[in-house]
């Protein structure tokens, strides 16, 4: 089965152009160590439907001004997830990565930042 990465991420309206930026970069990179697919997406529907549970506005705590990017990289397995964030971490620890990833902007609050890896159980 699949392995996910998934991430969850409020950023400022303001600052989705530059989270696309960002998220470009990503998706070249990821892809180019191996990882079968990558999607970040931006909220568009975020309203609750009655029974639907809590919703992405209060899951994230967005404020006012925010949205929030639902994002997940798709690999072969845990094993191939571990080996291509190595190879996309070593690139950005390269000496002359390093200045340039130091510089790129954060369009988002790290400390508000979701993440975790996910074991597929159903495929279709």
């Amino acid at each position: 089965m699949k392995y996910i990465d998934g991430f969850v991420i409020p950023l400022k309206k303001k600052d989705v152009a530059a989270y696309r930026k960002m998220a470009q970069w990503g998706a070249k990179t990821w892809k180019k160590y191996g990882a079968l697919e990558y999607f970040e997406c931006i909220g568009d529907d975020l309203k609750v439907k009655k029974g639907m549970g809590q919703g992405f506005v209060k899951l994230a705590k967005l404020k006012k001004g925010e949205t929030v990017a639902f994002s997940w990289i798709v690999y072969k397995s845990r094993a191939h997830r571990d080996a291509v964030n190595k190879k996309v971490m070593k690139e950005m620890d390269a000496p002359l990565n390093k200045e340039k990833y130091k510089n790129m902007p954060m369009p988002f609050d790290m400390k508000r930042f979701a993440y975790a890896g996910f074991k597929a159980i159903v495929e279709a």
